[in-house]
Parts: structure tokens; C-alpha cells; sequence
């Protein structure tokens, strides 16, 4: 006997694609019971991303970095401005290492001399079709060859913040750091036990 797919029927609308990419997704899925349902979902996202933190074994310092997410401040959530990693969304053609080595220098003005990936993540699989590259990569103070504060090209304005690691575990527990990409690599590299 044959096994019907749990997905049929798949259809979709783009709905807007302004800044990212929204489409209304319609499918028959089949449940365990046997019961077929024409179900309707939104999918949002652009291209996927990158996130890095860099650490300091010999400091037990890290590179983080505070900005404005128009999310969080339509949310209510601390005026908007996030602490948190690295990262960015990949361009056309580039790959997610190139992407990870073009943004840290952008933004915390680090050039990385050695990227260790971490994993590849959703971040909101139930809404968002990015996926999340994460990395951690060893900095020094001989690294720092630009300012930073990302391209005003790109609207960005970006706070470098040198955290002691041990500050920056105490802020995930005060929820001044509440992004997951940073929550995941802090907690990767204190499992690690990559600074001591």
C-alpha cells in the first residue's frame, strides 16, 4: 500500500516584498488519522544569515554590539536597542564565511583570522524561512583594523561593545541580552568552556 505524502496542493502568493519577502503558502496536509486539510500559513524572511562572537580566551572578553531592531521597539521591548552578536544577512553569491568576515569588520571593525561554525539555525521555523549560521572566531586587539558602528549606507548605527564574558552570561540572566543568536553562542562557548 502506498504512504500519501503528509503535503499536497502546494500553492503560494506573494503578499509583499518590500523590505523581505512575505508569502501567503496554501497546502492539503495529511494528519495521522488519515484526515486531509486544506491549511493557509504566512512565510516571511529575505536571504538567510550569519551571527559570530568573538572571544577572548586571554582578556575573557567578548565582541558585542548594541543597535536599533524597529521590532523590538514595536513590541515595547527596552526602547528597542539589542545587545547581541555579530551577523548579518548573506548577499547573492556570497557564501556564509565571506559573509561573516565582510560584516564583523563592518560592524566591530575585527578582521578574523580562523571561523569555527557552530551550527545552522531557525530562529522562528513556525513564521520565517531564513536560516541562521552561527560562528565563533578568537579575536585580539591586533585584529581591530576599523572603527566599526556598521555602513551608513545602510542606515546602520552600530554601539561596539568589549564585554567581559562573565558580564555578558549575568546580562542573558537580567534579560538585558534577549536575542537568541547571542543567547546560543554565550551559552556554546561557556558549555566549552572556551574562556576559563
Amino acid at each position: 500500500m502506498e504512504i500519501k505524502s503528509k503535503v499536497n496542493n502546494v500553492t503560494s502568493k506573494v503578499i509583499s516584498n518590500f523590505w523581505a519577502k512575505l508569502t501567503q503558502v496554501s497546502f492539503d496536509f495529511t494528519f495521522k488519522n488519515g484526515k486531509t486539510e486544506r491549511l493557509t500559513h504566512e512565510v516571511y524572511g529575505k536571504n538567510d544569515g550569519v551571527a559570530v562572537l568573538l572571544y577572548n580566551p586571554s582578556t575573557k572578553n567578548v565582541i558585542l554590539s548594541k543597535q536599533f531592531r524597529i521590532p523590538m521597539y514595536v513590541a515595547g521591548v527596552k526602547n528597542g536597542f539589542s545587545i547581541e552578536v555579530c551577523g548579518g544577512a548573506i548577499d547573492a553569491n556570497e557564501s556564509p564565511e565571506t559573509t561573516v568576515i565582510r560584516e564583523t569588520k563592518e560592524e566591530v571593525g575585527y578582521t578574523i583570522k580562523e571561523l569555527k561554525k557552530v551550527s545552522t539555525i531557525f530562529l522562528s521555523p513556525g513564521l520565517m524561512n531564513e536560516q541562521v549560521h552561527l560562528y565563533i572566531a578568537e579575536y585580539k586587539d591586533e585584529y581591530k583594523i576599523a572603527k566599526g558602528g556598521g555602513l551608513a549606507s545602510e542606515s546602520e548605527e552600530i554601539t561596539v561593545l568589549e564585554t567581559p564574558f562573565k558580564d555578558a552570561l549575568k546580562m542573558i540572566e537580567t534579560a538585558e541580552i534577549i536575542d537568541a543568536r547571542t543567547i546560543l553562542l554565550l551559552q556554546y562557548v561557556q558549555i566549552h568552556q572556551l574562556i576559563k
